[in-house]
């Protein structure tokens, strides 16, 4: 299996991945509130190839905390039904975040299950002064700093590069 940057090829199989992964309700989740309009950061959309099969899939998105602080939403994660328990999400998850850090990313938040992500650095209490324009259940609400001491002073309204903090939370 390799890991490669997701082209124009793939998003087909990627779009049904999650589809299937997460059903028509994932519109409706907050994070998807974020992601709407805005493209994914191209050098890490990743999927997994399992010779030209599309097994699993990582996207980060381009977020703002505060207005001003730049970081990436992390999602989804997805490995294909039938290839689950194979470490794919986990590959994923290690390569994603080696080259976020190595592109100079500081920050990441997600939201997900803690005991999963936890393997990877995230944590609830790096989340704790940070928002999100909608409900989250605050026990999913995760974050992780690639550089160390990247969150210390920083909190407020997750919302897309560009736009006022406040405009999210409308």
């Amino acid at each position: 299996m390799n890991i490669v940057v997701e082209t124009p090829a793939h998003e087909a199989a990627v779009e049904k991945m999650v589809a299937d992964a997460f059903g028509p309700d994932r519109f409706a989740k907050t994070v998807y509130r974020l992601r709407d309009g805005v493209a994914p950061i191209p050098s890490l959309s990743l999927v997994m190839l399992d010779g030209e099969e599309v097994v699993g899939t990582l996207r980060f998105w381009p977020v703002a905390i505060g207005g001003a602080t730049p970081a990436l939403l992390l999602g989804p994660l997805v490995a294909a039904a039938d290839r689950q328990g194979q470490g794919i999400g986990s590959k994923l998850m290690e390569a994603g975040l080696a080259r976020a850090e190595a592109e100079g990313h500081r920050i990441v938040v997600l939201v997900g299950d803690e005991p999963y992500y936890a393997r990877f650095g995230f944590t609830r209490a790096l989340a704790r002064r940070l928002k999100l324009p909608g409900w989250v259940d605050r026990k999913r609400f995760l974050a992780r700093e690639l550089v160390a001491g990247a969150m210390r002073g920083v909190g407020g309204m997750i919302g897309r590069p560009g736009e006022a903090a406040d405009l999210m939370a409308a």
